[in-house]
């Protein structure tokens, strides 16, 4: 049975959507049993279990402007992506899924593919696409068939080839659920109001979704209380016309007025109001952040200590090392672990506010204001 999507609005709004229509999905280990009214497992509540680590994209997005070769290392949203990251000790790969013309879910983070023909750059919207388009861009499964050469458009308006040491073919989100190591988990971010039915191939493989959208967000948690769901935002470096996005606090009310599990916030704006952190815990949601100053080792490990779940990052390689000698080294020297690694740490008044502000003053080449 090939994977589905189901399309905004042939669904009933959300007010209309009952709040136990859950999918019959297998439950996963790392959600805390909870019965619901009528007796049935539900899975309501959502704390994470240890400081997590999660793969952007995989093993790191690419960025074709940029003079670190890691960053061209491998394609972003690749099954051989997702599977080099799951080597390394991490919980989830991060992906992005949208949805084809005729239905079928499908990997890509940018709304726009672009690709030369006869001289040209052609770009075309993604959810133009069918499944069958979509795949033939870029290198193909079949040996000897040749696909579209993509290029990829910066934000800033440039265009550069989409060329990658390590490059494989685009996919879809059946492939990763047959295709990728089945020990880590998938933190789905959906890019559009669409709504994924993900049926059994989910099976025991930890799932978090997560969109920008906060009536996507919610629409997926009212159709299904199995599997926990994010809201993702980036603290208020964008302004939007709806006020959902636009900070910290509308965050957390929209979690907590909708029932979510937790926030994915762009770090710099956890660092430009460290004290959000403590609001966040108190409200007993999960956190998680996102971004470039995740590729440094004493930021990750900074939040770490404060409290934040986990990060998403694209040098999983580094990351996950930098974690384990740091966590290692305080087990000795400070006693701050305790029984299976969890952290033990008191903090000081003002600790967390102290320690995240520094981080500003550490790295401001790379918080864009």
């Amino acid at each position: 049975m090939a994977l589905k999507a189901v399309h905004v609005s042939d669904v009933p709004s959300i007010d209309q959507v009952q709040e136990n229509a859950a999918l019959a999905l297998s439950v996963t280990s790392f959600f805390k049993d909870v019965k619901g009214d009528d007796g049935n497992e539900v899975k309501c509540r959502h704390k994470f279990q240890k400081f997590v680590v999660m793969g952007h994209r995989g093993c790191g997005m690419n960025m074709m402007q940029s003079s670190d070769p890691r960053m061209k290392a491998t394609r972003e949203n690749s099954i051989m992506s997702f599977n080099a990251a799951a080597k390394f000790p991490i919980d989830f790969i991060e992906f992005d899924v949208q949805v084809a013309r005729d239905g079928c879910p499908i990997i890509f983070h940018d709304n726009f593919i672009l690709a030369e023909d006869k001289g040209a750059i052609v770009e075309r919207r993604v959810t133009d696409l069918t499944v069958a388009e979509f795949l033939s861009y870029g290198p193909q499964k079949e040996e000897g068939n040749v696909g579209k050469p993509l290029f990829r458009k910066t934000k800033d308006g440039r265009i550069f080839e989409w060329k990658v040491e390590n490059d494989h073919p685009l996919c879809t989100l059946q492939d990763a659920f047959e295709k990728v190591e089945h020990s880590v988990g998938f933190n789905i971010e959906l890019k559009l109001d669409d709504h994924m039915v993900v049926n059994e191939y989910a099976k025991d493989r930890p799932i978090r979704f997560s969109s920008f959208q906060p009536d996507a967000a919610l629409l997926i948690r009212k159709l299904q209380t199995i599997y926990p769901v994010f809201f993702l935002t980036n603290g208020g470096s964008e302004i939007y016309v709806d006020i959902r996005r636009n900070s910290l606090d509308e965050a957390i009310k929209m979690c907590l007025t909708g029932g979510l599990q937790g926030i994915v916030s762009e770090i710099t704006a956890i660092l430009r109001n460290p004290e959000a952190v403590t609001r966040i815990k108190e409200s007993k949601l999960s956190l998680v952040t996102y971004g470039e100053l995740n590729n440094l080792p004493r930021v990750v490990y900074m939040q770490h200590l404060t409290g934040i779940d986990g990060v998403i990052v694209d040098l999983v390689q580094e990351i996950t090392e930098a974690i384990s000698y740091y966590c290692e080294e305080a087990d000795e020297e400070n006693g701050l672990f305790g029984e299976e690694g969890q952290m033990q740490v008191k903090t000081k008044p003002g600790f967390l506010q102290q320690q995240l502000s520094s981080l500003l003053k550490l790295t401001p080449e790379l918080i864009h204001t």
